[in-house]
């Protein structure tokens, strides 16, 4: 239908204090060196059964699951409210059926139709079918998703419609004034099970041995609205399997030719790998040339696939989805924090599956999101390490390990010791972090990836101001050194479904890539910045005269020598497009890590007096999760402490080794690149004798004489909340500041003639999570030069 859609939740934020505590009555140090106490305080997450949600748990969103697909979509003229209604709200309608309520947003854009013979008001364009959903009344569905196009082709979603004389598809009919609308008569009923008869005509009987068993749409439809008897009884039809690449496993012959993955893929991941080919009882779904399925979304059809045509190739006879614990949480891939549900059985997360969200993700998950779970339990480190002097790694306890870290500290000066956050570093990791360094006298602090940003003062200086859901009222867009699709693939379907939908314009200056929507690329570096900041490029015009125009800088700009003058360009652009309005920002920052939004937020930035060449005077470096930091160019005498959860590039050159946890172990907090503030839940046992990372920065300190003043998760976040405030408020978003961002410096220098270069060389690999992932190492073997 072209327009966007929202789903406004019944559910609110949770709140912020934590149920994960440590024991009050001893000390903080009594319990990290006794095991038995460490088991005994974090028993209930461990003891409790598969089926049993953690006590800390969110509630799921009701309706929807990633399989299914059952939830309401209407035009912006209307809204779904899962909650009762308010009395006397002048502008919600509530049926008689399921006590549905639709709040009506636009009461003068309305019809009247009536359900079973229940008056209902709804939007002006809605089909058939969606005035059935919002009347409350649930009607089957293969082929019709809420974010697709109509296909029409199922027939399972038939209904009687007074004065037709056969049943209507009405996913495919528009509702008309007046018009009475039958869901339960016979001949509704009849028409529904011959349509699953002639279904499961040539369906195989898989369901044993089908990984879609217990979550299939197929499976609760037949039972609910089939026969109980078929008459076909000759052979059935075969489909060649396709290979689509090291995610998703084909079983064509269970194909019921919805066609929602080609949909999907021309719309959403906006890729042409697959269509419908032949007629009849020779049509099948596959791809015109043999090849595997090129897109960082391609998982996604698994999820909307009602069959068990396409499912996880990764995941395929490893679990059945009754045997596994949800749990509720936050991806730290990139930064843009999708939703995710963790599946895990005892100790091992299972698989991930994309949650519900709006204003973040929508229903969609990138492929990185999604498959790199199996590095969660490879080349971890469970146990604490220091380096002997024949430079090899030993095991030690965490008393020896502590104390190491302790002695060096304690002969290292304040101006001689740094740290460095990670990609993935959680906020109340990073607010230790912080804590520590400052009590010991050192202002040299940073988030990995940074450069060397001088302040983070402003906070719509830093952030994707326009929001993630924003972008698709832009009317006009101009990248500059970002690679969006695979920087943050998620952001760039928002920005492709506002090409589609609006008829947007997206010009980019950058690394030429193909972003699987139309845009002009306007040349590759600093050059072509200058012509439009100077109003001498034809672009600026475009870019000037757009009522909704977005700016979105790559994160990767920051890390040039010549950062100052390119972000003065940038906020010239600003400044002469009125890109940033009275009721519009456009300016955006596009960060690349987890971690990045909440450290700036929480001020780990180099202070005043820090030298850009502080390396070459290090002493004690602390680590926190940072893997792709260069450290070749460190004295060979610094003493490095490295804490983190993997064996990746920096344990190389650490001297003692902290285990630390993974974002599935613990409790966190995350902002994201709009700074929206969302949390972590520990969905798996932590592995090995590894800690929260909070924890073992606390004992750090006790250890080095300057002990940090809280021992529980709530009052380190209420220490957060004095530092930054919005990181206190889970799932909301401040609004932006209406000011231009203030990056222009008094001097800011010629900028270089080098190109902007990619940031990102490699989509499956980015952290240390990916890395130790085989199947990402799979995607990488398989689609290396795939993606432009």
């Amino acid at each position: 239908m072209g327009c966007s859609r929202r789903i406004i939740s019944h559910l609110k934020a949770r709140p912020f204090n934590s149920s994960l505590s440590s024991i009050r009555d001893e000390s903080f140090l009594c319990q990290w060196y006794s095991r038995s106490s460490i088991a005994s305080a974090s028993g209930h997450r461990h003891h409790h059964g598969h089926n049993q949600p953690h006590e800390a748990q969110r509630p799921s969103n009701a309706g929807f699951s990633p399989k299914t697909a059952s939830f309401f979509s209407f035009r912006p003229s209307a809204r779904w409210i899962a909650t009762e209604p308010a009395a006397n709200h002048a502008s919600t309608s509530t049926s008689a059926v399921n006590n549905a309520v639709l709040e009506i947003i636009n009461p003068n854009d309305c019809i009247e139709v009536f359900v079973d013979g229940h008056s209902v008001k709804i939007p002006k364009g809605m089909t058939v079918f969606q005035a059935c959903e919002a009347a409350g009344v649930d009607i089957p569905r293969f082929c019709y998703h809420p974010r697709l196009s109509i296909a029409g082709n199922c027939r399972m979603c038939l209904v009687e419609v007074e004065k037709t004389p056969k049943p209507v598809a009405s996913c495919a009919m528009p509702a008309m004034p007046g018009m009475k609308i039958k869901t339960d008569t016979p001949m509704v009923l009849k028409a529904r099970e011959g349509v699953m008869e002639f279904l499961l005509a040539n369906h195989p009987l898989d369901c044993p041995i089908c990984d879609q068993g217990g979550e299939c749409d197929l499976q609760d439809q037949s039972m609910a609205f089939g026969s109980d008897r078929g008459r076909f009884i000759e052979t059935k039809r075969t489909v060649l399997d396709k290979n689509l690449g090291p995610l998703v496993k084909t079983v064509m012959t269970r194909c019921i030719q919805c066609t929602r993955c080609v949909r999907f893929a021309s719309e959403i991941a906006g890729i042409q790998d697959l269509g419908v080919l032949g007629r009849g009882g020779s049509e099948e779904i596959g791809t015109y040339v043999e090849r595997a399925m090129a897109s960082e979304l391609s998982g996604n059809v698994i999820d909307i696939c009602p069959v068990g045509a396409l499912t996880s190739k990764p995941f395929a006879f490893t679990a059945r989805s009754w045997e596994l614990k949800s749990t509720e949480s936050i991806d730290v891939s990139d930064a843009v924090g999708a939703n995710i549900t963790i599946n895990s059985r005892g100790p091992e997360v299972m698989r991930i599956l994309p949650r519900l969200s709006e204003e973040v993700n929508e229903e969609w998950l990138s492929d990185k999101a999604r498959f790199c779970y199996d590095g969660l339990k490879r080349q971890r480190l469970s146990e604490p390490m220091i380096r002997n002097a024949k430079g090899r790694l030993e095991p030690a306890s965490w008393y020896d390990a502590l104390k190491a870290v302790a002695s060096v500290i304690a002969k290292s000066s304040p101006d001689q010791m740094a740290g460095i956050a990670g990609k993935v570093a959680d906020a109340e990791s990073m607010m230790a972090l912080k804590d520590l360094l400052n009590k010991l006298g050192c202002e040299n602090l940073r988030c990995e990836g940074d450069g060397l940003r001088p302040t983070a003062d402003i906070r719509s200086d830093y952030l994707m101001n326009t929001t993630i859901y924003g972008l698709e009222k832009a009317d006009v867009c101009l990248l500059i050194g970002t690679q969006l699709r695979n920087e943050a693939p998620l952001v760039n379907t928002r920005l492709r479904k506002a090409v589609r939908n609006n008829g947007a314009k997206v010009a980019s200056i950058g690394p030429a890539v193909d972003l699987t929507y139309k845009h002009t690329h306007l040349g590759t570096g600093p050059e072509t910045l200058m012509q439009v900041a100077e109003g001498q490029h034809p672009f600026f015009s475009v870019l000037a005269k757009a009522k909704n125009p977005v700016v979105i800088v790559g994160a990767g700009i920051f890390e040039r020598a010549d950062r100052e003058a390119v972000m003065a360009a940038v906020q010239k652009i600003v400044e002469k497009a009125t890109v940033v309005k009275e009721d519009w920002n456009g300016f955006n920052v596009l960060l690349l890590n987890a971690s990045h939004a909440a450290g700036l937020d929480l001020g780990l930035v180099p202070g005043v007096g820090v030298s850009t060449n502080w390396k070459e005077s290090v002493k004690f470096l602390y680590l926190l999760g940072a893997d792709d930091t260069p450290l070749n160019d460190i004295p060979e005498d610094t003493f490095v402490v490295y804490q983190g959860h993997h064996g990746d590039h920096s344990v190389y050159r650490a001297n003692v080794i902290l285990p630390g946890a993974t974002y599935t172990e613990k409790e966190g907090t995350y902002a994201n690149t709009e700074g929206r503030v969302q949390q972590t839940l520990p969905a798996v046992p932590i592995i090995g004798d590894a800690r929260d990372d909070w924890k073992i920065l606390r004992a750090v300190s006790e250890v080095a004489k300057v002990k940090l003043p809280y021992d529980t998760i709530s009052a380190l976040r209420a220490r957060m909340l004095a530092i930054s405030p919005n990181l206190f408020r889970v799932d909301e978003l401040e609004p932006s500041s209406r000011w231009v961002p203030d990056s222009k410096p008094a001097a800011p220098g010629k900028v270089d003639a080098s190109p902007f270069k990619s940031t990102i060389e490699n989509f499956y690999m980015t952290n240390s999570i990916c890395r130790a992932s085989k199947i990402m190492a799979q995607c990488t073997a398989a689609f290396s030069g795939s993606k432009g």
